[in-house]
């Protein structure tokens, strides 16, 4: 069995959802999370199909070095954003997991809240690459694995 970065207070009330080895951008999906926590799953939901069709945008906080300005940002008190498509489609699926898992455990799924979500890096991949007959040159990937915990109000 996998450990969870938190336990629930009330495990009968709560589901939790967990994605691990994802090829997303860390610092994009930092923020995105940081934007979604505390938000009612609905609300969520339809903030990050918003950040996919770029009517939202996602504020740069931490990581917003080279990260441009937008209008979108003063809605939450900033100047800069972007619109991490990828990252929003990734959440996404984690999102409807946790929603059916709170169905599966007969929890009021318009009630539910996101109490707790964390990414952390993961794995790194390389590949290597021959290019024209020169000695191998490796790229680095890095997964990324989140925990994602929903409470039923």
């Amino acid at each position: 069995m996998v450990r969870y970065s938190l336990d629930p207070e009330n495990p009968t009330k709560s589901c939790k959802s967990r994605g691990s080895n994802l090829r997303v951008h860390f610092k994009n999906t930092r923020e995105t999370t940081q934007v979604i926590k505390g938000m009612h799953i609905r609300k969520a939901t339809k903030y990050l199909k918003d950040v996919t069709l770029k009517k939202q945008c996602v504020p740069f906080r931490r990581y917003n070095g080279g990260v441009g300005r937008c209008a979108q940002a003063k809605q939450w008190g900033w100047t800069q954003g972007r619109w991490p498509k990828k990252s929003a489609e990734f959440l996404l699926h984690m999102l409807k997991n946790a929603e059916s898992n709170a169905e599966l455990k007969g929890l009021d799924v318009d009630s539910l809240v996101i109490e707790h979500i964390q990414d952390n890096l993961g794995i790194m991949d390389k590949q290597s690459e021959l290019i024209n007959g020169e000695t191998s040159t490796s790229i680095n990937f890095i997964n990324e694995k989140i925990d994602l915990l929903v409470v039923d109000l």
